[in-house]
């Protein structure tokens, strides 16, 4: 039986200039016109100096057993440019996935990032690489290579389910997930809403925000406003 240690070798992709197009909308922006349930987990966090621009991509997944990353190898020699390798290591923080050797190789395929459900090594050497790496800590402990595993299935990685094919956009608040088929919808509101976050950003600097929405809400909700000292 395959299922569990099997790979897929195509997937579905979006046009590239939907994809490049995330590369300079904040992800918190994108995050929000999504209902703000599209973020993985801040345990994966940033572990590298950040870039210009967004880490953009499209998903190749790799569900790896716990501490293993035979599979991570295989995902290596598939990535085509532009491509963030994803992998489910079901939360594992024991061994890391990944060092310089494999991302150096990585690098020269075209690589655009990479976010790991587990711990990675060789961060003195990687943190300048110019390769986004999101990870959940460094520890010198290496991985096992035994397997089993599966390449570009969906899996689950920061708590959000993730799609071989989904756009990956990173920046140093973390990591969001836009599922293939709503791209496009969500690129238009995101920069609506990039538009519209500027402008009060400007009028929160300039001192003349509205807030009156702050005591609407409460009011909504039934707090009570006593104007008076707490009894103590």
């Amino acid at each position: 039986m395959s299922v569990g240690f099997r790979v897929y070798t195509k997937r579905n992709l979006p046009p590239q200039e939907l994809v490049e197009a995330f590369r300079h909308i904040p992800a918190s922006n994108i995050a929000d016109t999504m209902n703000r349930l599209c973020a993985i987990h801040s345990d994966i966090h940033l572990m590298t100096k950040p870039g210009d621009g967004n880490m953009v991509g499209v998903a190749l997944t790799v569900k790896a057993r716990p501490g293993d990353n035979l599979m991570l190898h295989k995902a290596l020699n598939m990535i085509e440019p532009g491509d963030v390798v994803v992998v489910s290591n079901e939360g594992d923080r024991s061994q890391s996935l990944m060092g310089e050797v494999m991302a150096a190789y990585a690098k020269s395929r075209g690589v655009a990032g990479f976010v790991f459900d587990g711990p990675m090594r060789d961060i003195d050497s990687l943190y300048d690489g110019g390769v986004p790496f999101y990870a959940t800590g460094t520890t010198p402990g290496g991985p096992f290579k035994e397997g089993p595993g599966e390449i570009n299935v969906p899996i689950a990685c920061g708590g959000i389910m993730v799609n071989p094919g989904d756009i990956i956009v990173g920046d140093p608040d973390g990591v969001i997930v836009i599922p293939r088929r709503d791209a496009e919808r969500v690129l238009e509101a995101a920069r609506k809403f990039m538009e519209q976050d500027q402008s009060k950003l400007k009028a929160a600097q300039e001192g003349h925000a509205t807030r009156d929405w702050v005591d609407e809400k409460l009011e909504e909700k039934g707090c009570e406003i006593i104007d008076d000292a707490y009894p103590a």
